[in-house]
């Protein structure tokens, strides 16, 4: 038959060579549930050398072509303004907060915020899916995410919204205010979803977020001369490293002033798990085309104690799906 006409778009996983195993049983799920459909590359990055076992034992699963990337070691590495000894105090404090002590973590969540997008083997490519080992898709998707999101102009998709650690970002958003009053607040959306992230008007952040591990995005957006700027000022203060900023809220944030709120999608109808948030559809049909095999009375989306949606769809103006609530 005809090749399918993929959209320009790639998988992207930051992974271990010791994440063999757990990545190789990500990679059969989501093939059975998605990519074994269209054939999207998959490009791995790791800030170590991949080994062959690996680059052998992943390519030989995936249905698309596969790319192995080295990150640059400035990238993930300490600036030369950063101090230490500050760095170390800062450990100390937060070493009973999820990742407080975890060096590789604040790396990391830099990684993200700020560089995954310009790698080399990434530059062709628009549209990315982040997948990290050890998740799991409860549901089929039968038709091209990449394609839904460039169809409906949409730049930012996700699947989970939860509460930040207020603990882990004191100071991120008396920066980010102190960034846009020096911007003037240059290329911040009129339509955009501070609402979302503020219930007093960007006086203080609610701490909402949409969860980074999986995301459906755009990278040209990252690419674009406002985020950068954003991001630019915000590693400059050392709070990636003094903190423990994740990138999820410097992602959420950055959209949600960035982006039109219309450019957003909620991807309802995948059920994503990543240990211990699982998302399930509670509209019945839904799972049903999906053939599903996930407990709805599971959903975290549903529960607003500990997500946020009802949130996000408060600051779009819309009402919340109708089935949620009923498992």
């Amino acid at each position: 038959g005809t090749e399918y006409s993929k959209e320009n778009a790639t998988i992207v996983t930051l992974c271990r060579n010791e994440d063999l195993y757990s990545m190789l049983e990500t990679i059969q799920n989501f093939e059975d549930r998605f990519n074994s459909k269209f054939g999207y590359t998959w490009t791995f990055l790791n800030n170590e050398p991949f080994t062959e076992e690996f680059k052998a034992l992943t390519s030989n699963i995936c249905s698309g072509s596969t790319k192995y990337g080295l990150i640059p070691e400035y990238q993930w590495s300490y600036p030369d303004r950063i101090n230490l000894k500050k760095v170390k105090d800062a450990r100390k404090k937060m070493a009973n907060l999820p990742y407080g002590s975890l060096e590789s973590y604040n790396h990391m969540c830099r990684y993200f915020s700020g560089f995954f997008y310009k790698h080399g083997l990434l530059n062709e490519f628009k549209y990315y899916w982040r997948v990290e080992p050890d998740v799991k898709l409860y549901c089929d998707i039968d038709y091209d995410v990449f394609k839904y999101m460039r169809v409906n102009k949409k730049k930012y998709g996700f699947s989970v919204s939860l509460f930040e650690e207020p603990a882990t970002i004191g100071t991120l958003w008396p920066t980010i205010r102190t960034f846009l009053k020096s911007t003037g607040g240059a290329g911040v959306k009129k339509n955009n979803l501070m609402d979302f992230i503020s219930i007093d008007n960007g006086q203080t952040y609610n701490t909402c977020h949409f969860w980074s591990n999986f995301e459906i995005g755009d990278m040209d957006f990252w690419r674009s001369k406002e985020y950068e700027s954003f991001f630019q000022y915000l590693d400059e203060s050392g709070g990636f490293f003094y903190e423990r900023w994740g990138d999820a809220p410097i992602h959420t944030i950055g959209a949600a002033l960035f982006l039109d709120a219309s450019e957003f999608h909620f991807f309802e109808d995948v059920s994503y798990f990543h240990n211990p948030v699982l998302t399930c559809p509670e509209n019945d049909d839904m799972r049903l085309k999906g053939k599903c095999s996930c407990d709805p009375s599971k959903d975290f989306n549903a529960h607003f104690y500990v997500s946020c949606m009802d949130n996000y769809f408060k600051a779009l103006n819309q009402d919340l799906p109708k089935h949620w609530g009923q498992y």
